[in-house]
């Protein structure tokens, strides 16, 4: 029995402001149903910060301020404000985009940011770098590009992540478009977004909405209410047998059911999520409950009925405990399941079956059933960026320009080009030959190429430790390792973040690094590669020479004592290295 403290469910909340509301709740009370001083706060030139208010706020729009904390002790003593700049998040169901749009990301990265694009766990485009004088500019060229990044951050729901794989077309088409679906039915209706940044409303003869009586007036949000969600919401739909997303993590787990190459439904999953606090045994990571079963048209209302649930009875009064698990915990899944069906006005049949047999990526040329071809091109951590060594986003332009391809994001932060005829194979090919690059990954280590990690530092204010600068290092000193113990090619799951707040999804990594100070990670074992289980606390505060030290004998009695096709995961809790943990009120047992 665990002993992980839950606080009681808070009565049902009823739109307004609550005792205890935090600051974030009380911002967005004011907020004029996320305006709040937005548009005067991007005119003033005197500064480059913003107010903490719109801080919250603006993350509805789809951007954070962050500021460069390599330069931040230096900029202090010299007295001056710190250098900030804005991370904006595009909204990209699916992680789909057109040949055109990618060459308009490579534009808005290049002309408006610090030059690269960052490929996100969870499907979507990250620019960094934009000043706070053109954030304004780069939105409207994503507007002209008919892409946008409302709900890009913020206490709503976030984008729509779907298994990227169509080499199975007539399954993949039949799941994939529910992804812009489900996106579209959850946004939130305030016009904000475009009126402060696409100056919606300006003009002779329109007319804006500028008070609060006046909004509430013209419209409310049925969905959301005043003050939204108590804190962020993420779906994933994922087609067995991959499970890329590790679809488990999400607020609602969608899993694709198909017979006979037909799409029958979906089974459904509440209260995933990641995040967790040091120092808080009441925080932790939780892989989502199986609900049940509904038929394909009654997914958009599913998603609705559970984000209302979290609406309702989240707690707004610590966000470390806001998020969709742990209203799950306290009121129970059997009771979730009731007023879920109780709110729908039916009855969810039983989850049908299913087996994930990998979260790996497949590189390389594929062709799909339809006969077009595919290739999933390896981004390592995401970054899309020209080196010394690779002008992979020079390339990448360049076959965007040829428009032969859409471009697509996987959940492991690669990416696939997708819907290529034989004839423009070999012109992307050609192109990716010109610049030295292969879309064949069989050279790196299996470790490498299963490797995710978080943009941390020097950008992310919540960073403890490195990841993405650090990880390849890292593996570059782990690959001898296994290479001495003939692990090489083994796909081994390894992921690291700068802090405990799960962006690189750690936890779900055969091996885990969490971030605890500069170059000191926890090390967490033990997930799968079904993706359907935690990984648990193996050792704490390693700095790399013990983080090698400890592989160094992992790997060793790994690679001597496995049983036949065992993965690593799944060897550590059987030789007791770590305890098997599925529900995330075990997580810290």
């Amino acid at each position: 029995m665990s002993n992980t403290p839950i606080k009681p469910l808070p009565k049902k909340h009823t739109g307004e402001l609550i005792a205890g509301s935090s600051e974030v709740e009380l911002a967005k009370d004011k907020s004029n149903y996320l305006r709040g001083t937005i548009e005067e706060t991007f005119e003033d030139r005197i500064t480059s910060a913003i107010p903490d208010d719109d801080t919250y706020i603006l993350k509805f729009h789809g951007t954070y301020q962050q500021d460069d904390r390599d330069v931040r002790d230096i900029r202090r003593e010299k007295k001056l404000e710190p250098a900030y700049s804005f991370m904006t998040r595009m909204r990209v169901p699916g992680g789909q985009l057109s040949a055109k749009q990618w060459v308009a990301s490579d534009d808005i990265a290049t002309q408006y940011g610090n030059g690269t694009m960052k490929l996100s766990t969870r499907q979507a485009v990250q620019f960094h770098g934009f000043i706070k004088y053109d954030l304004k500019k780069a939105i409207q060229a994503m507007d002209k590009a008919l892409l946008d990044s409302i709900g890009g951050c913020g206490d709503v729901n976030r984008n729509v992540m779907c298994d990227p794989d169509p080499s199975n077309a007539i399954v993949h088409a039949q799941v994939f478009p529910w992804a812009k679906k489900i996106s579209e039915h959850l946004l939130p209706k305030s016009r904000a977004y475009h009126e402060i940044w696409l100056d919606e409303g300006k003009g002779k003869g329109k007319k804006r909405v500028d008070s609060a009586a006046e909004q509430d007036e013209a419209f409310s949000e049925p969905m959301y209410g005043k003050l939204y969600l108590p804190k962020k919401f993420k779906i994933g739909i994922a087609i067995p047998p991959k499970n890329d997303m590790d679809v488990y993590i999400n607020d609602i787990a969608i899993v694709a059911i198909i017979k006979d190459e037909k799409l029958q439904g979906f089974n459904v999953g509440v209260g995933g999520g990641l995040a967790m606090t040091f120092g808080r045994e009441d925080t932790y990571p939780r892989l989502a409950s199986d609900v049940g079963f509904v038929e394909p048209e009654k997914i958009l209302d599913v998603c609705r009925v559970v984000l209302e649930i979290q609406r309702d009875y989240g707690d707004r009064t610590d966000r470390k405990q806001g998020r969709l698990k742990y209203t799950v915990d306290r009121m129970g899944e059997d009771n979730f399941k009731a007023m879920m069906e109780e709110r729908l006005g039916y009855t969810i049949e039983p989850t049908k079956p299913v087996e994930f047999k990998t979260s790996a990526d497949t590189f390389g040329w594929q062709q799909a059933s339809d006969k077009k071809w595919l290739a999933t091109l390896f981004v390592e951590h995401g970054r899309v960026v020209d080196t010394e060594t690779s002008l992979l986003k020079t390339a990448l332009r360049e076959i965007a320009e040829l428009d032969v391809c859409d471009f697509r994001l996987t959940g492991n932060q690669h990416l696939m080009l997708l819907n290529v005829s034989s004839g423009n194979k070999k012109k992307i090919d050609a192109v990716l030959k010109k610049y030295n690059l292969s879309v064949d990954a069989n050279e790196l280590s299996g470790m490498r190429r299963n490797a995710i990690a978080c943009v941390a530092l020097n950008t992310c204010p919540l960073a403890m430790a490195e990841a993405e600068r650090y990880l390849p290092t890292l593996i570059s000193k782990i690959d001898p390792i296994l290479e001495k113990n003939g692990l090489f090619k083994d796909e081994i799951k390894t992921r690291m973040t700068g802090c405990p707040n799960g962006c690189g999804r750690s936890v779900m990594g055969e091996i885990g690094f969490v971030g605890k100070s500069l170059g000191k990670y926890n090390m967490y074992l033990g997930s799968s590669h079904q993706s359907d289980r935690l990984s648990k606390l193996y050792k704490e505060n390693l700095d790399e020479k013990a983080i090698l030290a400890e592989l160094e004998l992992l790997l060793a009695d790994y690679a001597k004592n496995r049983n036949k096709d065992e993965k690593f995961g799944d060897f550590v809790i059987r030789a007791e290295y770590v305890k098997k943990t599925i529900i995330g009120l075990d997580f810290h047992e």
